[in-house]
């Protein structure tokens, strides 16, 4: 029991600290040593869109303008599973091109990995903002602003790393990856757009035939 408690604690908050604090030799051993886990990688993200969850519920009213009634949390675990699918396809995709030696594997537990920060902070932050004052709520910003620029150093440091880049580099792919998503939603979206189109042209026919005989 004290050995699977150990490697909970390792593997849930040890490690991922390590790497937070240690890019380059946290990266280096999630990746050469494999020490980075897809099981993890995948609660993180689920945590992580249960917070979205969280956060729209029970965020303090003092700085919540989102009414708790209008939550549809099908929606929310879409909206981090599309812009997480987004972002590994769309770095896979590019970093591909681009000589980059991380795998599709890699790249989707170094994304969820980067979401520790997020989960550590968020959780106990939005818990803390029922209890502030109004001229407290500065503090929670702060700590939510800590939280989200932590997610991004680790995924910028994780994609350094896990693909071997330098920094120049590492920005080229980013701002392509960026691109990638955008060009990979205009066609997700044209696409949806005329499978729509096609039913209501096929219904129409079918009323109309209906009309006729």
């Amino acid at each position: 029991m004290k050995t699977k408690l150990k490697k909970f604690w390792f593997n849930y908050f040890s490690f991922p600290k390590y790497i937070l604090f240690h890019p380059f030799d946290g990266f280096d051993e999630f990746k050469r040593y494999k020490k980075g886990k897809l099981s993890v990688a995948i609660i993180f993200i689920s945590l992580f869109a249960f917070f979205r969850i969280f956060s729209y519920q029970n965020e303090g009213f003092l700085i919540n303008e989102r009414n708790p009634l209008m939550l549809n949390s099908l929606q929310e675990i879409f909206s981090v599973v599309l812009l997480i699918a987004l972002f590994t396809i769309g770095n896979w995709s590019v970093t591909t091109l681009m000589e980059g030696k991380g795998k599709f594997k890699e790249i989707v537990m170094m994304t969820g990995y980067a979401l520790f920060p997020i989960i550590l902070i968020g959780y106990p932050a939005v818990i803390l903002s029922n209890f502030l004052t109004l001229e407290e709520m500065a503090f929670y910003q702060l700590l939510m602003g800590l939280a989200y620029v932590s997610t991004a150093w680790m995924l910028f440091m994780g994609v350094l790393n896990i693909h071997h880049y330098g920094l120049a580099k590492t920005i080229l792919a980013f701002i392509l990856t960026v691109v990638a998503m955008a060009v990979m939603m205009f066609f997700g979206l044209l696409f949806f757009d005329l499978i729509q189109q096609f039913i209501e042209f096929v219904l129409s026919i079918y009323e109309e035939l209906n009309l006729r005989y």
